[in-house]
This record gives C-alpha cells, sequence and structure tokens, in this order.
C-alpha cells in the first residue's frame, strides 16, 4: 500500500493568508550557548498551512476542531481533479459523480503553489453554488489543496454553507503527487 502524505511542511517559507500570522520558528535553548538541549518556539495561527475549519471558525455556537469525530477524518475518500477550473460550481462538480461520496479531496492547480512562498490571490475555490451542490450530495467532509476553499472576494458564505451544514473543512493539502481516484483517508 502506497502512503501519500498530503500535509504541508509548517515552515516559515510557507505562504499565509492575508491577514492572518505567518509561521515563525525561532532559537529558544541552544546547546552551543550552554543550554542542556536545543528547543525552538514556534508561532503560527490555525489557519497555517494543512489545518481544519471546524463549524466554530465561522460560527459562535458551531463545534471545535476538537469536538469533529474522528470518523469523520477517516475513511473512504474520493480525490478529483479539476485543473482548468478558477471558480468550482456545480457545472464542474456535477460530471464527477459524487453521490455516495462521504469525503472529497478537490485536486486543482493550487498544489502547484505550495513551492512559492508569496500567497496567491488567484487560487481556484468554491463558489456558493459549488457549496450549495456539495451539501446537496451530502460530502461530509471537503479537503482543497490550498489555504483557503472560498475565493479571495468571498463573504464567508461558502464557509458557512459547508461548516453550519455540517461539513468540516480541510485546507491546505498538497495534491500534487496524487492522482484522482479513491483512497483511505
Amino acid at each position: 500500500m502506497r502512503i501519500h502524505d498530503i500535509s504541508v511542511a509548517l515552515s516559515p517559507d510557507l505562504p499565509s493568508y492575508p491577514g492572518d500570522p505567518s509561521v515563525t520558528v525561532e532559537p529558544w535553548h541552544r546547546i552551543a550557548k550552554g543550554d542542556t538541549a536545543n528547543l525552538s518556539r514556534i508561532s503560527l495561527g490555525t489557519h497555517s498551512g494543512t489545518h481544519i475549519d471546524p463549524p466554530r471558525h465561522f460560527n459562535d455556537a458551531g463545534i471545535t476542531v476538537d469536538e469533529i469525530p474522528l470518523d469523520l477524518l477517516i475513511g473512504q475518500a474520493r480525490v478529483v481533479e479539476i485543473p482548468n477550473a478558477k471558480k468550482i460550481g456545480a457545472r464542474e462538480l456535477e460530471p464527477l459523480e459524487l453521490k455516495g461520496v462521504e469525503r472529497l479531496l478537490i485536486k486543482t492547480g493550487n498544489s502547484e503553489f505550495w513551492g512559492e512562498r508569496e500567497f496567491r490571490k488567484d487560487f481556484a475555490a468554491l463558489t456558493v453554488e459549488g457549496a450549495h451542490y456539495l451539501h446537496h450530495m451530502k460530502v461530509k467532509l471537503v479537503a482543497v489543496d490550498y489555504l483557503s476553499v472560498e475565493p479571495m472576494d468571498g463573504d464567508g458564505e461558502v464557509h458557512r454553507i459547508l461548516l453550519n451544514g455540517g461539513t468540516p473543512v480541510i485546507e491546505g493539502v498538497n495534491l500534487s503527487g496524487v492522482a484522482p481516484g479513491e483512497y483511505q483517508l
């Protein structure tokens, strides 16, 4: 069995969403300075790298990340590829035959951005219509290959449709080396 690590490594070189804190790693203790061990301090926002947006992200009454049932995050998943669309709506999703898919990982051209330090505002993302479609199809978990499921010009509605509908979102996965198909997440 082949295992794909779809997380991105946390480092100061990782892009961060505009307005979010960036990742910092600084020396705290160093053997070279007389300390007994090497130790670093890491600072980051909860929206850094590969992360889960729980319902609480856009709703004060929603569950927090530690309350998401693990069985929702583990199990059969489908990776689909939508390489050329920047706005992913029902038209892009309908041909993918998502009936019965509980965990959906959407691969776009975004995965190629992970080698860049600067945040890319032109990333591919779901539209409100696309979020409604996934909710209608009863998808229980959505993962996307950049730092937001929603376009830069979004107002939070894509997040609210998914999260208030009980569908957590995994943002910041790297699917560049993963072919479309069925997997265990």
